[in-house]
């Protein structure tokens, strides 16, 4: 395999094109018809099924199943898209393994789940790929709905609202639509310009439009909003990177991950992607290992994981470490950053292991170092921009039973918003109860 000469210092085109696209291909290939139905015959089709109340969007898994093996895998997508409409990136990006598949009658009687998510796939890809979207739009009600962030809890938001009948605005302040789906995963889970596709297969509902370039704090105002729709939908994601709070974290080549992640799923050009001989990656999240594997992907020579409590505390799932350890990532656990060294650059990362008793943190006071002429912070978001008025739980906004705020009228989910996890799938969810309060609200 050629490669570029390896040199130490941060640098594009350290792999060749070939090798890169090899390494950036789908993390899973789809299964083919028999593949699905061999799949599918493994299901017990439980009565009571686990694997329902262990998904966020409570999806029939068992009867969408049934559907695939009756030979009906366009009946599937429906029953998935009825409670999940982005059901297309869940079955790619969910950890299936801490969800659904991990409540699988198969994986406690045998350690091997029914691969529910691979299934999902199956049926969802077949009828995107037809180009028939499965729902109509009911009768127009004559509201209009303001739904602010195009990501999963926004797109799962407007989609149900246009159902009823309502018409939707969507405003995202970035120039394409998808939130994390298309800006915060990584490449390799959702290759062929998956989250767009999934955007437009959405939008054929109609009743839906879309306006980028638009955020709150901008030239969007809460007040205007409220003032010209019948109810608004918060869906505005976090935006902000929590900060190491380390001594010279400012120095260069100490970069959020968000970001990085970021850039990689827009560019046209693997080999234009400048990544560090020796990278260092602070957090335990999913955020974490995208960056970490996929640093190792554009052809980086160490790269090393570090989290400041023990491998059961980490956020990423234990498949999600597998794979980063598969690809050559080292994991460190149990160690907190200290300072970032170098004259103006990054050149190492001094750390101190850590101790837990009782639920507090403590350090050490026994340090190491780690070379490192590239850092990735992946320590957590913030919520950035909350219009004023909105009451707080945390640093999120408060919501009640569906996503109500304590402003009436105005409604919120996904990330930006308290309780849930940080999941596409229950971002979803959160859009689409949101949507169903907004509907029975406003038709009294």
């Amino acid at each position: 395999m050629k490669t570029t000469p390896r040199t130490s210092g941060v640098q594009a085109g350290r792999l060749s094109a070939k090798a890169l696209a090899e390494n950036f291909q789908d993390l899973h290939a789809p299964f083919d018809d028999h593949e699905a139905m061999v799949a599918a015959d493994r299901c017990y089709f439980c009565y009571d099924a686990p694997c329902i109340a262990a998904c966020p969007t409570a999806i029939d898994i068992p009867l969408f199943i049934r559907q695939i093996q009756a030979g009906h895998p366009n009946g599937a997508a429906k029953t998935i898209f009825e409670q999940n409409i982005l059901g297309g990136m869940c079955a790619r990006v969910c950890p299936t393994e801490t969800l659904c598949e991990e409540a699988c009658v198969r994986e406690a009687a045998e350690g091997k789940p029914v691969q529910i998510g691979r299934l999902q796939r199956f049926a969802t890809d077949g009828l995107m790929s037809s180009g028939v979207h499965p729902f109509t739009r009911s009768e127009a009600t004559g509201k209009r709905i303001a739904v602010v962030g195009a990501g999963p809890a926004g797109l799962a938001c407007a989609h149900r609202l246009a159902m009823k009948g309502h018409e939707v605005v969507i405003f995202d302040g970035r120039s394409k639509p998808g939130g994390l789906n298309e800006f915060g995963i990584a490449s390799y889970k959702s290759v062929d310009n998956f989250a767009q596709s999934e955007v437009e297969w959405l939008m054929k509902i109609g009743g839906i439009s879309l306006r980028t370039g638009e955020r709150l704090g901008g030239s969007l105002t809460l007040e205007a909003l409220r003032a010209e729709y019948d109810a608004v939908f918060l869906a505005i994601g976090l935006a902000g990177v929590n900060a190491l709070r380390a001594e010279g974290e400012d120095c260069e080549n100490v970069l959020d991950a968000v970001d990085f992640i970021a850039d990689l799923r827009q560019t046209g050009n693997l080999s234009s992607l400048p990544v560090g001989r020796n990278v260092v990656v602070i957090g335990g999240g999913m955020t974490a290992v995208d960056a970490a594997v996929q640093s190792k992907l554009l052809g980086a020579d160490q790269v090393t994981i570090v989290y400041r409590r023990g491998q059961d505390g980490m956020s990423a799932s234990r498949y999600e470490q597998d794979l980063a350890t598969s690809k050559g990532v080292r994991l460190v656990f149990n160690a907190q950053p200290l300072a970032v060294h170098g004259n103006g650059t990054v050149r190492e990362v001094e750390f101190e292991y850590t101790e837990s008793a009782g639920g507090t943190l403590t350090g050490t006071g026994e340090t190491f170092r780690l070379a490192a002429d590239q850092v990735f912070k992946a320590i957590g978001q913030t919520l950035e921009g909350a219009p004023e008025g909105l009451a707080l739980d945390g640093n999120k906004i408060a919501v009640t039973g569906p996503g109500r705020t304590s402003e009436a009228g105005v409604w919120a989910g996904g990330d930006c918003a308290a309780g849930g996890n940080d999941l596409t799938v229950t971002a979803v969810a959160e859009g689409r109860d949101a949507a169903m309060d907004i509907h029975a609200q406003l038709m009294g």
